[in-house]
């Protein structure tokens, strides 16, 4: 009997003495996730408070001021700003369109037929992505100026998609990998093809996954700064070469360039913070049988 009535005073005794340590560990992970978001969207904050100040302004670190939109009207006043607009969105869209046309069937071949060689297939490809773009600029600058790729849109997208290919086809091999064989080969007992197989059976069951890889390209395509300011000058030059174009030997002007940069970021933001439901949807497709 007195163990048994010792119990419940132990039981409470450890639920008492641990309840602090509970209450840190429900409380820790979500302040360092809100720590964390705000560490992340401070930047962008302070971009767009800096875009609706003067240039004298800008150098004073206050978030209490009169708002102008003289900056605005200096980079219109300046520049295009719709022609490089629409350079990028062609180029993203280009870039997003023809690398799931290569990795739909790429990812379709290693997932369902695969074999000893499409671990190493698929390691090989991530591994392109370590390369330092520097190392080979001078070559495809030389390339691309004596085949008439240079300063033009579809020479962009040509080098967009192979630096961001292999990140689609393992994206598309990972959703791929998630979906039951069987379904595929009932339609190859009633007789599918196999590019029915893939438009009629496999695309459906991978919207989610494919809507994140096509999501993800856009924002990898019109992020990518390096290749278009090497390759680009005034003809296919996308908004990042608009950004760019505000730092000058006097020195950055920083509203100037802030209100560029919201500009230019703005589209991609909107889109990302729209569609992030479908985003988080796609990443864990598969994640949870």
């Amino acid at each position: 009997m007195s163990q048994i009535t010792a119990t419940p005073v132990q039981s409470a005794d450890a639920v008492h003495h641990s309840s602090p340590m509970q209450f840190i560990g429900r409380v820790l992970p979500g302040l360092l996730a809100w720590l964390i978001a705000i560490a992340l969207f401070f930047p962008i904050f302070w971009m767009t408070i800096t875009a609706f100040k003067t240039e004298q302004q800008a150098y004073i670190p206050t978030i209490f001021f009169a708002p102008t939109i003289d900056s605005f009207r200096e980079v219109f006043a300046r520049s295009n700003y719709f022609a490089f607009a629409w350079n990028s969105v062609m180029i993203s869209a280009g870039v997003t369109i023809v690398c799931l046309i290569f990795a739909v069937p790429a990812a379709y071949a290693m997932a369902f037929f695969p074999n000893h060689r499409t671990q190493k297939i698929l390691l090989w490809m991530l591994s392109t992505k370590m390369m330092p773009s520097v190392g080979v600029l001078v070559p495809i600058y030389l390339l691309w100026k004596n085949t008439g790729l240079l300063d033009t849109v579809s020479g962009l997208i040509i080098v967009y998609t192979l630096i961001n290919l292999p990140i689609a086809v393992w994206m598309a091999y990972t959703y791929f990998n998630e979906i039951p064989r069987d379904i595929l080969e009932a339609g190859r007992m009633d007789g599918a093809a196999t590019w029915q197989e893939i438009v009629y059976l496999l695309m459906p069951m991978a919207v989610p996954g494919l809507a994140s890889t096509a999501l993800l390209l856009i924002i990898l395509s019109w992020n990518e700064a390096f290749w278009s300011i090497n390759l680009s000058s005034s003809n296919a030059a996308p908004l990042t070469v608009f950004i760019a174009s505000y730092s000058s030997p006097e020195g950055l002007f920083w509203a100037k360039l802030s209100a560029a940069s919201l500009l230019a970021v703005a589209p991609v933001l909107i889109v990302g913070w729209l569609s992030q439901k479908q985003l988080v949807r796609g990443l864990t497709f598969g994640a949870v049988k």
